[in-house]
Order: C-alpha cells, then sequence, then structure tokens
C-alpha cells in the first residue's frame, strides 16, 4: 500500500495539544509534519519537552498557552487527570474552538474509580463537563504505533477508518477532515452520547477496520461495559 504523503493540502490549523504521551507524542509529530502550526503541553512544563519540540517542529508551551487562540485542542492525557487539568486552561477559549478528547477510561489499570462513569455516564461526557465545554470523541481506539505508520491516501482498499462522536456536526467534520490529512477514513459514530460504543472492550476498540468495518463493529456494540474495563467493587 502507498502511505500517506505527508506534504500538507489544506489551511493550516492552529493547533493545541494536551499531553504528549504514545497518542499526544505521535499526533504532535504527525500533524506539525502535515504543516499544521503545533503547541504541545504536559502538565511537568515546556522544558520537559524540548526533545519532542525539536524533533517534530512543533512549539513546548504551557497548558493555558496550548489552549489559548487555536482552531483545535487535542486533550489526550489519563482519564484520571482530567480534573487536575488548571482551571483556567479553557477560559477564554472560544465555541468556535474544537476540542477533542482521545481518552480511554481504565479503572483497574490506571485510573482509578471515576463514580459518574461506573454509573453509565459515557466518557467523554464526563470529560465534557469536566472541561465545562464540548469534545469530539476521536483518536481512542488505535494503537499510537498504527496512528504513526498506518496512514494511507484516500481510496486505498482497506484504509483504516476511525470513529467520531460528537453533537456539534461542523466539529465532526474538522476532525474527519484532520483524519484525512494523517490518512484515515473518519466515521461519524453519533453524538457523544453515543461515543459508548467506541470505548474500551467494544468491537471497534484496538482495531484497524475499514469504514464499513467501523460502522458493523458501532452497530454490533453493547451497552453493559466488560468487566476488565469496570473499575472492582
Amino acid at each position: 500500500m502507498k502511505q500517506i504523503q505527508p506534504a500538507f493540502q489544506g489551511a493550516i490549523m492552529k493547533i493545541g495539544i494536551i499531553g504528549a504521551g504514545h497518542i499526544g507524542g505521535t499526533l504532535t509529530r504527525r500533524l506539525a509534519k502535515a504543516g499544521h502550526d503545533v503547541s504541545v503541553a504536559n502538565s511537568r512544563g515546556p522544558e520537559t519537552l524540548a526533545k519532542l519540540a525539536k524533533e517534530s517542529g512543533a512549539r513546548a508551551v504551557t497548558i493555558a498557552e496550548a489552549a489559548r487562540n487555536k482552531d483545535v485542542v487535542i486533550v489526550t492525557i489519563p482519564e484520571n487527570n482530567i480534573p487536575k487539568l488548571p482551571k483556567e486552561a479553557f477560559a477564554g477559549v472560544p465555541e468556535t474552538t474544537v476540542v477533542i478528547d482521545t481518552g480511554n477510561y481504565y479503572p483497574r489499570q490506571r485510573d482509578g474509580r471515576i463514580d459518574a462513569i461506573e454509573s453509565g455516564t459515557t466518557e467523554s461526557r464526563w470529560v465534557a463537563q469536566q472541561l465545562g465545554r464540548p469534545v469530539v470523541k476521536a483518536f481512542n481506539n488505535i494503537y499510537a504505533q498504527h496512528l504513526m505508520e498506518r496512514g494511507r491516501v484516500a481510496g486505498t482498499p482497506g484504509r483504516i477508518a476511525l470513529p467520531v462522536a460528537g453533537d456539534d456536526r461542523r466539529a465532526k467534520e474538522v476532525v474527519i477532515k484532520l483524519l484525512d490529512e494523517l490518512g484515515f477514513d473518519g466515521v461519524d459514530a453519533g453524538g457523544l452520547d453515543e461515543s459508548w460504543r467506541q470505548q474500551p472492550g467494544t468491537p471497534v476498540y484496538g482495531t484497524d477496520l475499514d469504514a464499513d468495518g467501523v460502522r458493523r463493529a458501532l452497530a454490533a456494540a453493547k451497552h453493559e461495559r466488560l468487566e476488565d474495563f469496570r473499575a472492582k467493587d
């Protein structure tokens, strides 16, 4: 298969990335290489991101700076760290800024118990409530290495597709366009309250399905959370 070319074909966007782990670091590298104006932040401060900034061409900034004056902000940190974000991080951020949540809830492996999610609130709805603004759920069901390496040009047979859930159609269109630039098809997965269909343990999670496969997997999802992804009693 022919890999997607890094040359950027659309309008340059200002993108802030909060979190520099596997997914955050990968998106920093790929989006900067694609030609976007990328800023990246973490909880430990810009000085800890000097290597990533030098490698990718992105700017290392504070969390507040990563959210300010951006077209897109990607929040890609562990679920249990969402409430620890600075309260002023999104203060003054306009409604037109698209906020993407890439996170997953891993109560046994990492996050501990989050009562609202255990009671049935979808992960990204809970994130939106913590941030105080709408989010789009995307990039949560793909491995970072696959996100880095498996993008393909549009129309390639078997091109990997990713589900995109959210309540704002324009915001989802922005995310789907970004996916296309990175070499993936985007599948509209419905509103944010339907994003449980792409949470850990569902048929689409951790897969490299094409667009039709993603649609079938979303439709086959069962609402009950698997035991491995529920907090222990």
